[in-house]
C-alpha cells in the first residue's frame, strides 16, 4: 500500500476532529447567545408590566385622591352643618334662658289674678273652674320652669358649684319631701342613712336624686322604693330601687329623652308630669361629668346606679334653701293682714295691675311702684313707712331688686324685712340675697305662698305690737 492514502485519512481525522470542535464550539456560544435573548426578552417583560403596573398604580392613586377630597369636602359640609346646628341650638339655648324672665310674667300675673277671682266667687261652680284654673296654671308653671332650667343647662348658664356634700342630710331631707306621697300611695319608702360624703354641686345632686326618687314612686303600685348608697374605693354609687312597673329593654335609652312617659300605674288616675324628669337628670348628670345606668326589667321593678367621686367630710350644703324657701302655711285662712303695710315693685304693669287687686282684698296698706325713682318716692314721706318689701328683681334701667332694696333700707333707716322675686334663680342671687338678710321667691308667685310668706315675716310682729 502507497503512504499517500494515509496522509489523507489521517488529514480526514484532523478535519474531522476540527469540525467537531467547531461544532461544539459553535453549540456552546449558540446556547449562550440563546440564553442572553431570553434573559433579554425575560427583563423586557418585567419592564412592561412594571410600566402597567405603575399606570394602574397612578389610575387608582388619582381616584382615590379625587374620592379623598370628595370626602374632605363632605365632611366640612357636614361638620358646618353641624357647627350651624349647635350655634342654632346655643343661641336658643342663650335666648330662652335670658327670656326666662319675660316668660314667666304673664303667668305670674294670671296666677295673681285667678286667685283675685276666686276670692270673688258666690257659687261652687265658679269656685270649682278657678280651682282647675288653678291647676292647669299649676302644670303650665311646672312645664316652663322645667324647660326653662333645661334650657340654661344647654346654654351652659348653670355652673356646677363644687363641694363636699353629705348624703345623711340630703337623704333625711328627701325622704321627708317624699314620705307623705308615699304613704298616700301605701307603698313602702326606705331610706338607708350613711355618713358618706361626696363631690358634687349640692342642688344640682339634691335635684337628681329627687327627680329619680319622684319617678320611681310615681311607676309604683305595690312594694317600696329603696334609695341607699355605698363607697367602693374612691367612688360613690348611690342606688334607688324600686317595685314598679319596670321598663322594656327597647325603651331603656329613651327614658332621658324629653317628653317620654311610661305607662302610667294603676293607682295613677291620670298621666303625672310633662316627662321632662329623666331628661333633666340626663343633663345634670352630664354637666356633674358623674356617670348613671339602669337595670329594668317588665313587671319587677327598676334600678337607677349613681356614680360619683367619694369625698371627705367638710363643709357641705344639702341644697340651696335660699331660692326655695319652706313657709309653713297660714294656720287660719281667714286670718287677715289688714293694714299691713307693703311696698311692692314691679316694672311689668299687667304684674302690678293683679298685685294691686291682691292686696286690696287682702285689706293691706299698700304702695305700688313701677321702678327704683317711684319706691324711694314712696317712702319719701315720713308719715307712711312699709312694714314689708317685695320687689321684683328685674327692674328697669338695669336696676335691681337687690339694690333698691338696699336704698330704701338706707333711706328709711330700718333693715326691714324684704323679699325679691326673680324667675332666674342663681347661686350669686342666692349669696347676695342670704348676705343681705333678703328672703328669695320663684315666679310665678302663687298667692298662697306669698302670703304665708308675709304672715311668717309680719304676724310674730304684730302680736308682739298687740301685747304691748
Amino acid at each position: 500500500m502507497s503512504p499517500v492514502p494515509e496522509a489523507e485519512t489521517d488529514l480526514q481525522k484532523n478535519t474531522h476532529a476540527e469540525i467537531l470542535k467547531l461544532q461544539k464550539i459553535n453549540k456552546v456560544l449558540v446556547d449562550r447567545v440563546e440564553r442572553s435573548m431570553d434573559q433579554q426578552g425575560h427583563g423586557f417583560s418585567l419592564f412592561q408590566t412594571a410600566i402597567n403596573l405603575e399606570t394602574q398604580i397612578d389610575r387608582r392613586t388619582s381616584e382615590l385622591t379625587a374620592t379623598l377630597a370628595h370626602l374632605n369636602r363632605t365632611n366640612h359640609e357636614l361638620e358646618t352643618a353641624k357647627n350651624i346646628a349647635e350655634k342654632s341650638n346655643l343661641n336658643k339655648s342663650q335666648v330662652l334662658a335670658a327670656a326666662s324672665h319675660d316668660v314667666l310674667q304673664p303667668l305670674n300675673a294670671a296666677q295673681l289674678l285667678i286667685s283675685s277671682l276666686n276670692s270673688l266667687q258666690s257659687s261652687e261652680e265658679g269656685t270649682r273652674l278657678c280651682g282647675q284654673i288653678e291647676r292647669s296654671l299649676d302644670t303650665m308653671t311646672e312645664l316652663l320652669n322645667s324647660l326653662l332650667y333645661m334650657s340654661r343647662l344647654d346654654a351652659g348658664a348653670v355652673q356646677p358649684e363644687w363641694q363636699s356634700v353629705s348624703l345623711l342630710s340630703m337623704f333625711a331631707s328627701i325622704e321627708s319631701d317624699f314620705q307623705p306621697i308615699a304613704q298616700s300611695k301605701e307603698i313602702d319608702l326606705r331610706i338607708r342613712h350613711n355618713n358618706l360624703f361626696v363631690h358634687s354641686d349640692s342642688t344640682m345632686l339634691r335635684r337628681i336624686v329627687q327627680n329619680i326618687v319622684a319617678n320611681a314612686i310615681e311607676y309604683t303600685d305595690n312594694g317600696g322604693v329603696l334609695l341607699s348608697a355605698n363607697r367602693v374605693g374612691d367612688r360613690v354609687h348611690i342606688r334607688v330601687a324600686d317595685t314598679g312597673s319596670g321598663i322594656d329593654s327597647d325603651s331603656l335609652d329613651s327614658i332621658f329623652k324629653e317628653f317620654y312617659r311610661g305607662k302610667p300605674c294603676q293607682s295613677s288616675q291620670q298621666q303625672h308630669g310633662a316627662g321632662l324628669g329623666l331628661a333633666i337628670v340626663a343633663r345634670m348628670v352630664e354637666t356633674l361629668n358623674h356617670s348613671i345606668r339602669v337595670n329594668s326589667r317588665v313587671g319587677s321593678g327598676s334600678c337607677f346606679h349613681l356614680s360619683l367621686l367619694a369625698a371627705e367630710s367638710g363643709e357641705s350644703s344639702v341644697a340651696d334653701t335660699t331660692l326655695q324657701p319652706k313657709i309653713e302655711p297660714v294656720p287660719q285662712p281667714g286670718a287677715g293682714l289688714e293694714g299691713t303695710k307693703i311696698l311692692f315693685i314691679e316694672n311689668d304693669f299687667v304684674v302690678l295691675n293683679a298685685m294691686d287687686n291682691l292686696l286690696k282684698q287682702w285689706g293691706c296698706d299698700y304702695r305700688l311702684a313701677s321702678s327704683t325713682k317711684e319706691a324711694l318716692n314712696a317712702v319719701a314721706n315720713a308719715r307712711w313707712q312699709p312694714e314689708l318689701i317685695l320687689a321684683d328683681q328685674h327692674l328697669d334701667a338695669e336696676d335691681t331688686g337687690t339694690s333698691t332694696i338696699d336704698l330704701l333700707r338706707t333711706l328709711i333707716g330700718v333693715q326691714l324685712p324684704a323679699v325679691v322675686i326673680t324667675a332666674n334663680p342663681s347661686k350669686q342671687l342666692s349669696q347676695m340675697a342670704e348676705a343681705a338678710n333678703i328672703e328669695v321667691m320663684l315666679k310665678p308667685v302663687k298667692p298662697a305662698q306669698l302670703r304665708a310668706l308675709i304672715s311668717h315675716h309680719l304676724l310674730p310682729v304684730k302680736h308682739l305690737d298687740t301685747s304691748s
